[in-house]
């Protein structure tokens, strides 16, 4: 059967890595799958790999090459970059390595569930009293920029019925999924917009009916919005779709505006609810949805600069936002508005738990009241939370998305008892946004405990384990590790993201050290690692200035111990300012359930009763009573129980812009690229970029009052010879008093020369069986970057097709993946050929191998249809004969 998917064909080509020395030439990687010609790598799976939200990256060790583009059968990805070391290729996607077979690590016991935590004595997962009623709009589509093709404006709307008075609106918005389908060839799945004659658009925004259903019952008006037309676009754009998808919900959102003031034509779906209370908007975001609704939370507080699509007023007030196993590739959370992070344990595909950024980057940016909790989910997937990604509930194609097709995981395998099926994952993410929309629209603090690290469940749920952390409300900082803290004994202060054991907290898989993709170092981001021999080695930890934490009631520790660790008990004492230390008593933490597939090294909230009186605390106590072990402390904080008000801080808006430029006929160029910076104050933020002659570089800025903007120059050469646009980045992440919008800009460099002729001419279009099919492809001229064509097969107009049994069965295998056996034209495959001519070269010949056999068929034809994709618009057409062996 066949199976085909459109190319995702980036408009931009990021030129990040250094020029390829002289003395070097591309080797041979030590990896299978790969291929390196020139500046083109390629790397071939032996079987199709389902489409991943979190991307495909390929690296030069650690150094990020940038996203690869995927082959119709989703079999071959490729990247034009230049490479110093070949052997040191890698594909990776959320954090975790796609081209090689890495063993079970031994270390790793068998994971066992955690005990189901107390009953929290409220239970948001119980339906209302109101009765529900289900429609549909369809609006007509908008323009974006960076989008060719219209954005639809359609959505699934689930009302409470007889509800009086405005009700809260959520909205739903769901990730990157396939956009089209074949209903009589449910193998035939694609990612074209508007989907071609004959397929089905695929409607993943009706996946969130059960819980849309569950909260229209207890009163909340809901609606889950189509993004198909950004799916099948945002791999051409530098932030993964964020900032479309943000527009996106500003469109709608302005629609449910109007209606509830009445302007406008208001859809039957809308009518038959009652009307929007604007002032109460909870955004849900499913995967890249989840990046998507954060930018539309911060663009709503703060507009963003130029075009995005979206220019009306802002007449609605964002209360909150559930983010679920989101991609956060900008690492741009927004601090004032609370948020809770559902964190799937065995997620498949934002398989590094990223979304643990939209936590922990809140920190310093902003008062520190607005509410951020993330909910660690033992056994759940990313695609479950979406029925419509769901095998058996879903109308187009679903997988499961935790490494289909692996050997068995002894945590994450369906039917393993870790393992959460379908149905109750459904369940359980439904009950858990209940509690996050009942706290945000319904001011309801009775479900906090669900979601603030408390350790208690809501029974809805049962069986599934969910633990909780948070940061914010009515909590005091401690100790949230910076340049000025001081360790002694067996603390030691560690880089979150950095892989050298010297100075890094730990190469395992955490959610909280993720790495911001393009980055050399991040050295703002630190904890605290724990590492100790025998029991009572105390690890002491000394904020830069003592801190007062009176009107606290407890002390709130974020603790990370290694996965399915047993509890191991640490002593928790302070010592004051006055030099008298207090014991505050003991806190046990277990390794949470983990395989070498998962990212389940995530802190775990502890609390200790604070005495009475205390008065400034100088230093934070932690002595372990195992014979040996190791810990990581992420923050820790006094903490009391309750939210608090918050008002939205006037942040500083930092964007990084992009700046556009024409390469020039010769000579080198220099342009400041400028990162834009709104407000005042001191604001900080650290850039990224590469310098000249592209060496990676980061520095530290820091804004004064008056200051509006920061640049960083970048240079140029130009030539007159056709090549790529290359954008050479500039990255930026906030520090302090700022909130990022767009985190990637930089410089455009825009080719300003004819592309040269391509010409296709047959070298031997007619051979006997056994022969070669050859043609020949020919520039006019050469160029600075390759000229890339992907072929497939198509019927022939008349006349018998080449089937599988006529080519070379190595050949076959190769470019489709699939047996010769049994016999079947090749257009009934997913035969995929890829033909390049690399740079400086001008030309390039390409074959089909024919084998004999001893049945007589008269003569046969191959046509194969090749689409440019760099360029576009370059595509070609070839037909071959094959006869008899003579």
């Amino acid at each position: 059967m066949r199976r085909t998917v459109a190319l995702l064909v980036p408009v931009l080509l990021f030129g990040v890595l250094p020029a390829l020395p002289a003395s070097a030439a591309p080797g041979t990687p030590t990896t299978p799958g790969w291929s390196v010609s020139g500046d083109v790598i390629r790397w071939t799976t032996p079987s199709s790999m389902p489409l991943r939200d979190a991307g495909v990256e390929f690296w030069e060790g650690d150094r990020f090459l940038g996203h690869a583009r995927e082959s119709a059968n989703l079999r071959t990805f490729t990247l034009e970059a230049k490479l110093t070391d070949p052997a040191a290729l890698q594909v990776r996607s959320a954090g975790k390595r796609l081209d090689v077979f890495e063993p079970p690590v031994a270390s790793l016991s068998a994971p066992q569930l955690p005990a189901l935590q107390p009953d929290g004595g409220v239970d948001p997962g119980k339906p209302g009293p109101y009765e529900t009623t289900t429609g549909a709009y369809a609006l007509d589509s908008i323009k974006l920029p960076g989008y060719a093709a219209p954005i639809e404006m359609e959505g699934v709307v689930v009302a409470p019925k007889g509800a009086p008075g405005k009700r809260s609106l959520a909205l739903f918005l769901h990730g990157r999924h396939f956009t089209c389908y074949s209903k009589s060839d449910p193998n035939q799945i694609t990612l074209n917009w508007p989907c071609p004659s004959g397929l089905t658009a695929v409607p993943s925004h009706k996946g969130y009916l059960k819980a849309q259903e569950l909260l229209a019952s207890q009163g909340y008006l809901t609606v889950s919005i189509s993004a198909n037309g950004i799916n099948a676009q945002d791999a051409g754009t530098p932030d993964a779709g964020a900032q479309g998808r943000s527009s996106l919900v500003r469109h709608h959102l302005a629609k449910w505006a109007d209606w509830a003031a009445g302007r406008g034509a208001v859809p039957d779906a809308v009518k038959s609810g009652p009307a929007a209370d604007m002032s109460k908007v909870l955004l849900y975001g499913h995967s890249r949805g989840g990046e998507g609704v954060n930018r539309a939370a911060t663009d709503s507080l703060a507009p963003p600069p130029g075009d995005t699509g979206f220019s009306g007023p802002v007449r609605w007030n964002i209360r909150g936002t559930v983010l679920v196993g989101p991609t956060i590739f900008g690492h741009n959370p927004a601090p004032d508005v609370p948020s809770v992070t559902f964190l799937p344990g065995c997620d498949g595909d934002v398989s590094d738990l990223q979304g643990q950024i939209f936590v922990d980057q809140t920190r310093g940016l902003s008062r520190g009241e607005a509410f951020h909790s993330a909910l660690y989910m033992v056994g759940a997937n990313h695609n479950y939370f979406n029925s419509e990604w769901t095998p058996g509930q879903a109308e187009a194609p679903a997988s499961d998305d935790f490494w289909p097709g692996e050997q068995p995981d002894p945590l994450c395998t369906p039917g393993t008892p870790t393992r959460l099926t379908a149905e109750q994952q459904q369940t359980m993410g439904a009950t858990y946004v209940a509690a996050a929309t009942k706290l945000f629209l319904g001011k309801d603090e009775s479900v906090l405990p669900l979601l603030d690290g408390s350790g208690v469940r809501a029974p809805s749920a049962d069986p599934a384990r969910v633990l909780s952390h948070a940061v914010g409300a009515d909590r005091k900082s401690f100790v949230v590790p910076d340049g000025a803290t001081g360790v002694s004994g067996s603390a030691r202060v560690c880089q979150q993201t950095s892989r050298d054991a010297a100075i890094g907290c730990t190469t395992a898989r955490s959610p909280h050290f993720v790495g911001f993709r393009g980055a050399v170092s991040q050295p703002e981001r630190l904890a605290v690692t724990l590492k100790w021999t025998s029991a009572g080695q105390a690890g002491v930890v000394t904020p830069g200035a003592p801190v007062s934490l009176a009107g606290s009631r407890d002390l709130a520790l974020r603790l990370a111990v290694p996965p399915n660790a047993a509890a191991s008990k640490f002593g928790v004492a302070v010592t004051d300012h006055n030099g008298r230390k207090h014991a505050l008593g003991s806190v046990s933490v277990a390794g949470l359930p983990g395989s070498d597939r998962t990212s389940s090294l995530w802190a775990q909230e502890v609390r200790v009763p604070l005495p009475h009186g205390l008065g400034k605390v100088a230093s934070l106590e932690l002595v372990p009573e195992s014979a040996s072990g190791e810990a990581w402390l992420i923050d820790a904080y006094g903490w009391d129980k309750g939210l608090v008000p918050v008002v939205p801080t006037k942040l500083s808006r930092v964007d990084s812009v992009l700046t556009e430029v024409p390469e020039g006929d010769s000579g080198t160029q220099t342009r400041n690229v400028v990162i834009t910076a709104t407000g005042n104050g001191t604001r900080v933020f650290r850039l990224f970029y590469n310098e000249p002659g592209n060496k990676p570089a980061t520095k530290l800025v820091t804004l004064k009052q008056g200051e509006h903007q920061a640049e960083v120059p970048l240079t140029w050469t130009g030539n007159t010879r056709w090549g790529s646009d290359v954008l050479n980045p500039v990255q930026v992440q906030a520090i302090s008093n700022a909130v990022v919008g767009s985190a990637t800009g930089g410089l455009l460099v825009r080719n300003d020369d004819p592309m040269p002729k391509l010409t296709v001419t047959p070298v031997a279009d007619s051979v006997a069986e056994g022969g070669k099919l050859k043609w020949k492809l020919t520039l006019s001229e050469p160029a600075d970057s390759a000229f890339m064509f992907y072929g497939t097969p198509a019927a022939p107009a008349s006349g018998a097709e080449l089937s599988t049994t006529d080519v070379d069965p190595t050949w076959f295998e190769q470019n489709s993946g699939e047996k010769p056996l049994p016999a079947r034209p090749l257009s009934a495959t997913g035969l995929g050929i890829y033909v390049f001519i690399n740079p400086g070269a001008t030309s390039y010949e390409f074959e089909v191998p024919t084998v004999t056999d001893t049945e007589t068929e008269g003569e046969e034809q191959v046509r194969l249809k090749f689409e440019g994709f760099n360029p576009t618009g370059t595509d070609f057409e070839v037909t071959g004969k094959v006869t008899e062996a003579v």
